[in-house]
């Protein structure tokens, strides 16, 4: 074959799910159709669960200094994300573009192959491969592999070549977002709702202001020439009455507020993340940081098929764990739309919810919501509170030496975190040992992780997936240590001994 993986889209979802890949020794080709980066950033900073992604893969330090903040909103009306114990905050001001770079250069380190100028056209999907065929820069050719990821938007090939259903809504309005330079202009807060209709306005750095403006009443339409700028400085003009039609236009774009979510995340040997899996109206930036997460919980569980280490079936946990969290995605981004994008119709309905964010269940809602930070998986029956959810970070003493929880997960391996010293979890475990680290340590007094009342306390084992959800843990579990391992890793080295011979 010419990959064990193709990934298609050399966006942050397929870029994140190849280096997921290639971090576990999976041999992996990118396919895009652009023959360049575009260099347009629909996306302008990341979550505080997408921050800790990439502070898990070790990701920060490439992006240099980052502007944190505890602020979001929900449809307008302030969300503080410093309601959640031990959360990262929200990155502010890193375009898309700069994002794909640091992954693109993250990738090629790894060893993954990345082909520009190649246009998917055509997808068969057998028992055993998937071919692929393609338009390229040397004209049309096949590639085959094991698996197919279609991580190419919204529009995805791959989706509709492998016979996947995408239902739901259409877009009822149309809204522009343009990056202009050269232009004195106010900042406007996203909730702020004018007569006949919303416009937002943010400086993000040299002198450039990101706008973004819905008319009510604009309904969409083909484009086949593109946006012109004048379209969108006539919208602002006739919404704010300021005249912006002198400035630069660096980047333009339309889109709007349709809902779709495909019925299935894996069909066979083809498989989706990000917008190819599900297309919602941008509230909140969570698109692109959905489109990263999905492709961490996909990553290891197809490596692991692909290396033999776990069966097939592993695969379904990927749609069973992402497609709710698509569904959700799908239902806040239309409630933040009528909040933001209605007329004063909706008014009593934001002062409500403005009154009630304040209280600290209905903030920590919202705020866990929109951040991704509430996300949890069924990984079996269980009482403890860490179940299903992301290991929270913590500091570690580890006989003699430190570590802590997020530096473990660096090379993307499953970790047993022996809390207690138990030299027979240990050897339990050791059959595993070819996909999972055993780490023995203690919790660091001070750490808000193991702390009276905190999530590890009381706590004598973790087993952590390589996506950072806890999948066990001692006690708290009603699964056996060995029956948590097989589930997520496959089977033990152990090999069941030879009968013995006769002495005849």
């Amino acid at each position: 074959m010419d990959a064990a993986v193709i990934v298609v889209g050399a966006g942050p979802t397929g870029l994140m799910a190849a280096g997921e890949l290639r971090l576990a020794g999976v041999d992996v080709v990118v396919l895009d159709r652009l023959p360049r980066p575009s260099g347009e950033s629909r996306g302008l900073g990341f979550t505080p669960r997408t921050m800790e992604v990439f502070d898990q893969r070790g990701l920060l330090p490439r992006y240099g200094p980052l502007d944190t903040s505890p602020l979001g909103h929900f449809g307008g009306v302030p969300v503080d994300f410093g309601v959640l114990d031990g959360a990262h905050f929200s990155v502010r001001g890193v375009p898309q573009h700069r994002t794909e770079a640091v992954l693109g250069g993250w990738i090629e380190e790894l060893g993954a192959r990345v082909l520009r100028g190649t246009d998917v056209v055509g997808l068969s999907a057998g028992t055993d491969e998937v071919t692929v065929t393609v338009e390229g820069p040397d004209g049309p050719g096949t590639l085959r592999a094991g698996w197919v990821v279609g991580c190419d938007g919204g529009r995805s090939t791959v989706r509709k070549l492998a016979g996947f259903s995408f239902e739901g809504t259409e877009s009822t309005m149309e809204m522009f977002l343009a990056d202009i330079a050269d232009c004195d202009i106010a900042p406007r807060p996203i909730g702020e709702s004018l007569p006949g209709g919303m416009a937002m306005s943010v400086p993000i750095g040299d002198g450039v202001h990101r706008i973004i403006v819905c008319e009510r009443g604009a309904r969409p339409r083909p484009r086949p020439d593109g946006i012109r700028y004048g379209e969108v400085a006539s919208a602002w003009r006739r919404l704010t009455g300021q005249d912006i039609s002198a400035a630069t236009p660096l980047w333009i774009s339309a889109f709007g507020d349709a809902a779709r979510q495909a019925d299935a995340y894996r069909r066979g040997r083809v498989l989706l993340a990000g917008d190819a899996a599900h297309i919602h109206l941008p509230a909140g930036g969570q698109g692109m940081n959905t489109g990263v997460q999905d492709a961490v919980n996909l990553g290891w569980k197809l490596a692991a098929v692909v290396r033999g280490h776990a069966p097939q079936s592993l695969l379904d946990t990927y749609h069973d764990e992402r497609h709710p969290v698509g569904r959700r995605l799908l239902a806040n981004t239309r409630a933040q739309g009528l909040l933001y994008l209605s007329g004063s119709e909706v008014q009593p309905l934001r002062d409500v919810l403005g009154e009630l964010v304040v209280h600290h269940a209905v903030g920590r809602h919202l705020a866990g919501m929109v951040s991704g930070l509430d996300i949890r998986y069924d990984v079996g029956p269980g009482t403890h509170p860490l179940l299903g959810r992301r290991l929270p970070h913590a500091e570690l003493s580890t006989g003699g030496g430190r570590s802590d929880t997020t530096s473990l997960l660096r090379p993307a391996r499953g970790v047993l975190l022996d809390l207690a010293d138990d030299p027979v979890l240990r050897r339990r475990a050791a059959a595993w040992t070819d996909r999972l680290t055993i780490v023995t340590g203690t919790p660091l007094r001070g750490s808000p992780a193991s702390g009276a009342g905190g999530p590890l306390a009381g706590t004598k084992a973790v087993l952590v997936r390589p996506d950072g959800h806890v999948a066990w843990t001692a006690p708290g579990t009603d699964l056996l240590l060995d029956e948590a391992l097989t589930r997520w890793f496959g089977p033990s080295l152990r090999r069941t001994p030879a009968p013995a011979r006769s002495a005849a």
